[in-house]
């Protein structure tokens, strides 16, 4: 209908407005920015995802959110929004993608309030404004659960389908290909949902168990086909045609994917951990604690901990109250589907070792549609409305209080808004509460718009802050100056404002060199390369370690004169030692390598 075309329209408007307020103007992570600078430059360096112009090295991760961010900037320039705008319109897709995969299962009336909660989550409206690979993950995910929804629900608003076993395996294969390349876009986090979406359709799918079963196994090699597709690609090209493999020490795709950025982050070496051990030997870097504690208290609390509890116990509910349903029930696949990515990434999240904040965003989509769908599955209930009203009532006091909690740690926060969320809260559930005592119940409609205007009040203010504040996928919501100034150091973003001053010094030294330095890791070219464009090479890639260049390679390119000037923080590294032995010292930090200069 028309007015909830109007108000879907809306929603994404509001979704816009948070997600591209004052992007021009936001920092940016300049690890990815250099690297989408430098493969906005090359065809070649944009193939195979180099960090640097020369395509001496790839990036950390695989490339495919970072050739989107590239093509953005190699159309529109360098300029700060050209670098985020891709996430924005990635994450006003998801939200549109998000209310169709709801409204498949349980109606236009839950996509809408699953898209409306979506859109003002603040993990979502953080990550959205900054260009992190986040956002096409996400959006490619929820592509794969809004196929699965098709593949369950039947197209006349039924149960099921049984009589079109092509058509529910075509969308299963769509589901495979979303996942395959939203592993493109982060490794094998985009795995993680493979069981929540095999469960949700094994359980409510059409069809018998073998067929069901079937179909979901030649949707998993769909998904692996595309997931693997560019590894194998780049594998078989000869090492001495592309750059080398950052992340891996044997100049393997598969282990950086598989390794690097797989089971090494459940450790205590993370690829931070040992950045900051080369450039400070000795330093001692503690681990973070892992614990599921921490996605729901603190910073990572603030931005996406909000819903989750409501989302957990609204999922529990949904699933045990439509036990009796038939096999095919919507409501309780859907419950079933974005529970099961809810626990996934919940569980993944309170286990591995380096945790950003941005990362939580992915559980924003799971939290939205349970809270949309328990909405629907509310409303369809025909008996007990006492029950459900009591129940309501316990989600908004419940996720009220914990809301005032969680806003209350926060020194920034609004003064006015633990009081607001206090007072608004109580308000609904007195208001419950009143209207069962008095057996004159409030209607039920109005009791759950109500009660989803009292839960969301606090994040949705969170999420104005966030953008109001020009803050971004590194931060959280009413963060203390001393957190911002952190986050700027760990980003990068004091070393830029820095470099743009010093950088004409630099190419005096550079002396006509092709390149205009090495560097040890890729910490200071990430951000010469985004501001200059020009080639610094980075020595052990992003945590300093990796065998590229080898030492016999950076003799030779210091005998053909391609740099002269060489930035060195800590000299333990046999590369840097050699450096250090046979080079000048013309500071602290930086050694003069041309040839007429090299003993």
């Amino acid at each position: 209908t028309w007015a909830r075309r109007l108000g879907l329209a809306a929603i994404a408007a509001l979704a816009g407005l948070l997600y591209a307020w004052s992007i021009g103007r936001d920092a940016l992570e300049y690890y990815y920015a250099a690297a989408d600078r430098s493969m906005a430059m090359s065809w070649h360096d944009f193939i195979f995802g180099a960090f640097d112009p020369a395509g001496t090295i790839t990036v950390d991760k695989l490339p495919g959110a970072l050739w989107v961010q590239a093509l953005s900037v190699r159309a529109f320039g360098v300029h700060v929004w050209a670098f985020v705008l891709p996430q924005v319109v990635e994450g006003i897709l998801t939200v549109l993608v998000l209310y169709r995969a709801v409204s498949r299962l349980a109606g236009p009336a839950a996509g809408l309030i699953a898209a409306l909660v979506l859109a003002v989550s603040p993990a979502t409206v953080a990550l959205d404004r900054e260009n992190i690979s986040d956002s096409l993950l996400i959006l490619l995910l929820v592509l794969a659960a809004d196929a699965v929804s098709a593949a369950i629900a039947r197209p006349d608003g039924g149960i099921l389908d049984r009589r079109t076993p092509g058509r529910t395996l075509g969308w299963l294969v769509l589901a495979g290909v979303w996942v395959g390349l939203a592993f493109q876009a982060k490794d094998i986090e985009a795995w993680m949902v493979l069981p929540a979406l095999g469960l949700a359709y094994l359980l409510s799918g059409p069809g018998s168990v073998p067929r069901r079963a079937g179909q979901l196994a030649i949707a998993g090699v769909v998904a692996a086909v595309v997931s693997l597709s560019w590894m194998t690609a780049v594998t078989l090209v000869p090492a001495a045609d592309r750059p080398y493999v950052d992340g891996s020490t044997d100049n393997s795709v598969f282990s950086q994917v598989f390794a690097y950025n797989g089971f090494t982050r459940f450790g205590d070496k993370t690829p931070l951990q040992v950045r900051a051990a080369e450039l400070d030997p000795g330093a001692s870097v503690p681990v973070p604690a892992r614990a599921p504690g921490r996605l729901l208290s603190g910073g990572l609390g603030l931005d996406t901990g909000w819903l989750i509890p409501a989302a957990a116990a609204v999922a529990v509910w949904g699933i045990a109250s439509r036990r009796r349903e038939p096999r095919g029930d919507p409501l309780r696949a859907c419950f079933i589907l974005w529970g099961g990515v809810l626990v996934t990434f919940f569980v993944v999240f309170s286990v591995i070792t380096t945790l950003w904040p941005y990362y939580t965003a992915a559980l924003s989509p799971a939290a939205a549609a349970i809270l949309g769908t328990g909405a629907a599955a509310a409303r369809s209930r025909e008996r007990a409305p006492a029950g459900l009203s009591v129940g309501l009532a316990a989600v908004v006091a419940g996720t009220a209080a914990y809301a005032a909690w969680l806003t209350s740690s926060s020194a920034r926060a609004p003064g006015w808004l633990v009081p607001a969320i206090i007072a608004v809260g109580v308000a609904v559930t007195g208001v419950i509460a009143w209207s069962l005592a008095r057996r004159r119940p409030v209607p039920f409609d109005v009791a759950l718009i109500a009660g989803l205007v009292a839960v969301s009040l606090a994040p949705a203010v969170a999420s104005a802050s966030l953008a109001a504040h020009g803050e971004s996928a590194f931060d959280t919501p009413f963060e203390s100056a001393r957190v911002q100034e952190a986050v700027a150091l760990s980003t990068g973003q004091e070393a830029v404002t820095a470099i743009r001053a010093t950088i004409p010094e630099w190419q005096v030294t550079e002396n006509g060199a092709p390149y205009l330095m090495a560097a040890q890791s890729a910490l200071l070219p990430s951000a010469v390369i985004y501001d200059s464009g020009l080639e610094a090479l980075p020595i052990g890639g992003f945590d300093g370690t990796a065998p590229s260049p080898t030492l016999a390679q950076l003799q030779a390119d210091i005998k053909q004169g391609r740099f002269h000037l060489v930035w060195i923080e800590a000299g333990s590294d046999p590369r840097l030692r050699w450096i250090m032995a046979h080079c000048s010292q013309i500071s602290a930090r930086f050694y003069d390598c041309a040839p007429v200069s090299v003993g």
